[in-house]
C-alpha cells in the first residue's frame, strides 16, 4: 500500500499486537485500519521498538495542502479533530474506518487523550457557548413542566368526573 501523503511504499510494523502499516521510508505517516487507532491512543496500550520511534517522529501537517485519498479504497478521506481530543486533526475514510495519522500525529493525540469523564465536561462546554443550544434547552424544560402540570390536571379531573356524587 502506498502512502496518501508522499505516494511512498508503506511497510507493515507490530506497535505491541496491532499491526500498522508506517511510512518508514518517507513522511512518517502511520495507517491505521478499522478498529486499530483505539487500541493504542492512550498512553498506556501498544508497545515495542516500532511504536517508540513512531512516538519520537516530530509533527509535520501541511495545513494547505488537498484532501487525502484513503491508501485501501482510493476515495476521498474527511479532516477531522479525533473524538478523544480536543486538539489533533485526523483524516479518516468514511468507506472502510481506516485512519492516516501524519508524523507525530500519535503522541499528540496520546498527550491530549481525555477521559469519558473528560470529554463529557468538554462537549458540554461546546454546547453551553451556543445560544440556540441555551435556548433549546430551555424550551425543552419548559414543555416538560407544562406535561407535569397537565398529567397532575388529568388525575384530578379524572377523579372529579369518576367519583359518586354525594346525596343531598
Amino acid at each position: 500500500m502506498n502512502c496518501s501523503v508522499c505516494g511512498k511504499l508503506m511497510v507493515e510494523e507490530n506497535f505491541g499486537g496491532v499491526r500498522v502499516d508506517v511510512c518508514r521510508n518517507g513522511c512518517k505517516g502511520i495507517w491505521f485500519d478499522w478498529q486499530e487507532l483505539i487500541r493504542l491512543d492512550e498512553n498506556n496500550e501498544g508497545a515495542g521498538n516500532a511504536l517508540e520511534e513512531a512516538l519520537k517522529s516530530p509533527r509535520v501537517n501541511e495545513a494547505e495542502r488537498e484532501q487525502l485519498q484513503c491508501p485501501r479504497c482510493g476515495i476521498p478521506m474527511h479532516a477531522h479533530k479525533y473524538g478523544r481530543t480536543k486538539e489533533v486533526n485526523v483524516d479518516e475514510c468514511y468507506a472502510c474506518g481506516g485512519f492516516f495519522l501524519d508524523s507525530g500525529e500519535l503522541k499528540e493525540i496520546r498527550d491530549n487523550f481525555m477521559s469519558d469523564e473528560e470529554r463529557d465536561a468538554y462537549v458540554q462546554k461546546l454546547l453551553d457557548e451556543i445560544p440556540e443550544y441555551k435556548a433549546m434547552e430551555e424550551e425543552l424544560e419548559k414543555a416538560q413542566l407544562r406535561k407535569k402540570a397537565g398529567s397532575k390536571f388529568g388525575k384530578v379531573l379524572r377523579k372529579a368526573l369518576f367519583l359518586p356524587k354525594a346525596k343531598d
